[in-house]
């Protein structure tokens, strides 16, 4: 083989051709979708009602008389580190962030059954799992939006230049 054909390092590819592969930039030509805008508020606001709710169950469970406070400080610190995948993916979304979408979507899954579970009590809970569930489907719409998914420079399954991220 000559030096064309197993090119400047020795690969086995021709000389313009690289061995590396640079994965496809999102469109951040133009403006962020609003589609995107509103699917990254709603994962921040998940994130933050777990923060304020993580944090509420602490100081009640460190400052009150629980059942078990070694649980309840175990919950809250639980929700609070939980808060971090829908926080993290909403800043991930604000920046036009491909994998951030794969974090959004899994709160979304995961917001499904507690607002299912909230919505089965026959308490002050039913309110609370309505506005879930709808958040939860809202997002969810907003995120397999092609108008979203284009903005995050997401190709599906055997669009010619897919690449992986």
């Amino acid at each position: 083989m000559n030096l064309a054909t197993r090119g400047a390092y020795g690969e086995g590819y021709s000389s313009d051709v690289s061995s590396e592969q640079t994965p496809a930039a999102p469109e951040t030509t133009g403006p962020r979708p609003r589609r995107l805008t509103y699917a990254a508020l709603l994962a921040a606001l998940e994130g933050l009602a777990l923060v304020v709710g993580g944090v509420w169950i602490l100081v009640l469970g460190l400052t009150g008389h629980p059942d078990d406070r070694q649980q309840a400080v175990t919950g809250g610190i639980t929700l609070v580190v939980l808060a971090l995948l829908p926080l993290l993916a909403a800043r991930g979304l604000l920046g036009r962030r491909s994998w951030s979408r794969g974090p959004a979507v899994i709160t979304q899954l995961m917001a499904l059954p507690v607002a299912y579970n909230l919505l089965q009590a026959d308490s002050m809970a039913i309110p609370a799992g309505i506005a879930l569930a709808v958040v939860a489907v809202a997002a969810l719409v907003l995120l397999v939006n092609p108008e979203t998914t284009r903005a995050l420079g997401i190709r599906g399954p055997g669009n010619p230049g897919a690449t992986e991220k």
